[in-house]
């Protein structure tokens, strides 16, 4: 998750498959309720681009806020387009540790 750069997201259903079950993203969803303060929580949307934070604690337009402030841009629908935004470099430590990233840096961002 710490490694999703800012501008990008990821989806609960690609950190589920990184993680080892794709059909595991509800559970990723409840496990990000409770993550720690450091963890980019706001840069997980769900397979539509959409964001599934609770509307009733106010997260949802938290979410949305942190996300416009890296310059992530939502349609009328608010929407993320993923062919745009959804960064698409998530694997598992595993495959991270052993050199099999290739794509953007640290200061130079790239999603897709």
């Amino acid at each position: 998750m710490q490694r999703v750069p800012e501008g990008c997201v990821v989806t609960y259903g690609q950190i589920a498959a990184a993680l080892g079950d794709a059909r595991q993203a509800r559970i990723v969803g409840w496990a990000m309720r409770i993550c720690p303060d450091d963890v980019p929580w706001h840069r997980v949307v769900n397979a539509h681009g959409g964001l599934s934070t609770s509307r009733l604690h106010g997260d949802f337009n938290l979410q949305r806020a942190l996300l416009e402030d890296e310059g992530v841009q939502f349609d009328d629908y608010g929407r993320i387009n993923l062919s745009i935004y959804g960064w698409s470099e998530l694997q598992s430590d595993e495959d991270y540790d052993r050199g099999r990233h290739t794509k953007g840096t640290e200061e130079t961002p790239e999603c897709r």
